[in-house]
C-alpha cells in the first residue's frame, strides 16, 4: 500500500495507552506513535535493536534517553535519532505524546 489516510485507519493497540499505525516499503517503515497514559513517573525499560531509528516529537512531551549521551527534554517539533544497537528510551511528561518514528531495515515484528 502507498497510503496510509490515518482517519480511515484502525490504529493497532499495542497496549493499554499505546497504539500505532504504519506504513512501510521494502527498506523503509514510518510509524505513527499515540501515548495516551502519561504522564509517566519513571522512563520505559531501555531497549535496542538492529534498526536505524529516527523519531519525530509531532505532539506532547518527552524525556529522551540515550546510551552514552545526556538526557534530552523534548517538545514538539523536536527530533532524535538512535543507531543500530544503541539503547535508548522515553519518558512521557504530558497526558498525551505523539511520534512519527521511521525505521531501517523495516521492523518485521511490527507487521500483523
Amino acid at each position: 500500500m502507498s497510503t496510509l489516510k490515518f482517519q480511515e485507519s484502525t490504529p493497532e493497540i499495542v497496549r493499554e495507552g499505546l497504539e500505532r499505525c504504519l506504513i512501510h516499503t521494502s527498506n523503509l517503515m514510518t510509524v505513527i506513535v499515540d501515548f495516551t497514559d502519561g504522564p509517566w513517573a519513571e522512563a520505559e525499560p531501555f531497549h535496542s535493536h538492529p534498526h536505524e531509528q529516527t523519531s519525530y516529537v509531532a505532539e506532547g512531551e518527552i524525556i529522551f534517553y540515550c546510551e552514552g549521551e545526556p538526557e534530552q527534554h523534548l517538545k514538539a517539533g523536536d527530533l532524535f535519532a538512535a543507531v543500530s544497537g544503541q539503547k535508548h528510551t522515553i519518558r512521557l511528561l504530558t497526558p498525551h505524546a505523539r511520534l512519527i518514528d521511521s525505521f531501517n531495515p523495516i521492523r518485521q515484528e511490527f507487521i500483523k
